[in-house]
């Protein structure tokens, strides 16, 4: 809001609006909405606002929900294309009935499904984070802010720590934060290292995916085959992540002030901060020892993907490359972070299939349909 004021005031003292956005790093349409907020809105449009859409897809309203679980208390032993069809006669014909599968997942939600045992569970949207006790139990990662090198390229620093520990695993000059070079790095720290079990990200690419079901992108999907577990903090709380961005602000003081002339350069002074880090610097949290002095490599060693099993499920479908599921000749969109993966299916209700992947229940789809309604997000943001 600081920055958007000053903005408002050098405009109205003269300044040109083509100079400003280019002192402000933003594009011209950004100023122009910044300060016509400002007409209108006063100070007020200044401030940040909310980024929760108006209205979500798919969401039914209170009272049609609530007619689903009454008809299912009601009728305890009938499932969702029953409910479905005592609907489409009890309901006024302007109301939209749901499909099945939206009344299934309803039904799941509400705790009125019995899912079929042997399975793990998986685990919740709004579940703690974990305490990651033990060197290897959490890594956390992030994209420090990229910065300017003498070159006037800019650096995306790639870092991983050891939550436990704080040990630093990886600090890599990135010249983007694109998800191949992401993948590669995590794949020679993985080599190195050995796996963790659970990895704390933000929900920013390449993390997270914007576009994908349940937000994943094609790195955290890896990361699912691999075995290990995602944890995205919520959004504007940084301090759910507070070790990491602590060493962040060590990082930024001691090894980009100066940056280097180059990212070759700017790498050497990344693996010099890295070996000081580590190896020579102190640590208050951990009675003044050295995170070396802590942290061991993890005992499950990177053998690349193993295939995934479904032996709960009915049967195995390869998504397609552009994210269908073909069952009985019928495609339904699935994700496109997850072309090429393996998925189980299992018929719950007649027509009701459930859609797995790994330990992870998606959501069920309705083959009449032809569409996927998702069950929680089980790797949502974490409390």
């Amino acid at each position: 809001m600081d920055e958007r004021m000053r903005f408002v005031i050098r405009l109205n003292d003269g300044e040109s609006m083509a100079s400003l956005c280019r002192e402000f790093g933003v594009s011209r349409k950004t100023g122009y909405k910044i300060i016509h907020r400002y007409e209108e809105c006063g100070l007020d449009g200044l401030s940040d606002r909310a980024r929760r859409p108006h209205r979500y897809a798919n969401q039914l309203p209170a009272q049609v929900e609530a007619v689903i679980v009454a008809a299912k208390r009601e009728k305890p032993h009938w499932g969702a294309r029953k409910i479905h069809e005592r609907l489409l006669r009890r309901l006024p014909h302007e109301i939209k009935v749901p499909a099945r599968s939206t009344i299934h997942a309803i039904l799941d939600r509400h705790g009125l499904v019995t899912r079929a045992t042997g399975r793990p569970r998986t685990r919740a949207e709004g579940t703690p984070l974990s305490a990651g006790s033990r060197p290897n139990d959490l890594w956390c990662t992030d994209f420090k802010g990229e910065f300017q090198l003498g070159n006037k390229r800019y650096c995306y620093p790639l870092t991983v720590t050891d939550h436990a520990s704080r040990y630093l695993l990886l600090c890599e000059a990135m010249e983007s934060n694109q998800e191949q070079p992401t993948f590669r790095a995590f794949e020679h720290l993985f080599r190195e290292r050995g796996l963790p079990r659970a990895i704390r990200s933000d929900n920013g690419v390449p993390f997270a995916s914007p576009n994908g079901l349940f937000n994943l992108s094609k790195l955290s999907v890896w990361w699912l085959r691999l075995g290990i577990s995602i944890e995205r903090i919520r959004p504007g709380h940084p301090q759910q992540n507070g070790r990491h961005e602590r060493m962040h602000l060590t990082l930024k003081k001691e090894a980009t002030r100066p940056a280097g002339a180059n990212i070759l350069q700017q790498q050497g002074k990344f693996d010099t901060f890295v070996e000081e880090f580590n190896n020579e610097r102190p640590h208050e949290a951990l009675a003044m020892k050295c995170p070396a002095e802590l942290y061991t490599p993890s005992p499950r060693p990177y053998q690349g993907i193993p295939d995934p099993h479904y032996p709960f499920h009915d049967k195995t479908v390869v998504v397609t490359n552009c994210g269908r599921l073909c069952l009985h000749r019928k495609k339904i969109n699935l994700s496109v972070t997850l072309a090429g993966q393996a998925v189980g299916i299992k018929e719950v209700d007649d027509g009701i299939w459930l859609v797995s992947f790994m330990d992870y229940d998606l959501g069920y789809i309705d083959l009449e349909e032809k569409t996927l309604q998702p069950l929680e997000n089980p790797f949502g943001p974490k409390v």
